[in-house]
């Protein structure tokens, strides 16, 4: 008996465990403007590790670019922007709740001044200031944040999104128009391709 293992693609699997932990969110807490500033412990626990995994993934996707990296976030960011222009036009949509998100406008209109997305500023101030800033740990920042999380790994893992073969699905999150390049089958099921 042998077991066959193939390319795991963990960044990917990781993030469907934050979709899936936002479906089970969505179940208590309503996806909708009215409720885009409640906070819990539960929201702030999925937004500090979801924005720590963009952190990571930030990284891997720079170093695609440029081996010697360094560690500053600015630099980083920048090099994204560059190197991936697509991903600041980037809308994800949660659609069981007519829901869509930009996470990464904030470079498009402000390309000169560098400037990072508001709920990467609201994940700083809740990990090192906590016990003033709990409440910007809130529902919008967290969708946001894992929003932005699906499109630098669209990018990471742009080969298999293009070819169909980044598997399986999200249940919650999904790309709007541009970005989604079409459906189809084959004999493990149903697939999608992604246009980036």
């Amino acid at each position: 008996m042998t077991i066959e293992e193939k390319n795991m693609l963990f960044h990917w699997n990781y993030f469907l465990a934050f979709d899936a932990d936002a479906e089970i969110l969505s179940r208590y807490i309503e996806f909708t403007n009215d409720n885009y500033k409640t906070y819990s412990i539960e929201l702030i626990r999925l937004f500090l590790d979801a924005a720590s995994e963009v952190d990571v993934v930030s990284k891997l996707l720079c170093s695609k670019v440029n081996h010697n990296i360094n560690d500053e976030k600015e630099n980083r960011y920048d090099i994204i922007r560059k190197n991936y222009p697509g991903i600041k036009d980037m809308k994800i949509e949660i659609p069981r709740y007519g829901i869509i998100l930009s996470p990464w406008k904030n470079w498009k209109n402000n390309e000169k001044e560098n400037k990072i997305p508001d709920w990467w500023n609201a994940y700083n101030n809740v990990k090192h200031h906590r016990d003033s800033r709990f409440k910007e740990g809130n529902l919008i920042n967290t969708l946001n944040c894992i929003s932005g999380l699906f499109c630098l790994l669209l990018y990471y893992y742009r080969d298999e999104a293009e070819n169909g073969t980044l598997r399986p699905h999200p249940n919650l999150f999904s790309v709007a128009g541009e970005f989604g390049g079409g459906f189809d089958i084959d004999e493990s099921g149903f697939f999608k391709f992604y246009k980036l």
